[in-house]
């Protein structure tokens, strides 16, 4: 699988902390070798748009679709 980025995602990913960015970096290989990854814990979030939802750590998750071989990241933010 490949991924591919909305620009709104990178600000965004910006904006975090240094050690939030680089452990997002590490579930995003994860993401790509293995959407079932325990440590993810991927899940269907909006069935009608088809938006999944992963987690970074307890605190931060991200948005994404996938489409034919390519997750489309949406959207990274704090998981009340």
């Amino acid at each position: 699988m490949k991924s591919r980025f909305q620009t709104n995602f990178l600000n965004k990913l910006e904006s975090f902390p240094f050690p939030v960015q680089k452990k997002f970096r590490k579930q995003l290989k994860f993401l790509i070798t293995d959407i079932r990854h325990p440590s993810l814990h991927a899940k269907k979030y909006d069935e009608p748009t088809g938006t999944w939802q992963a987690r970074v750590d307890k605190n931060v998750r991200f948005y994404f679709l996938i489409e034919e071989d390519t997750y489309i990241l949406l959207d990274i933010r704090y998981h009340d």
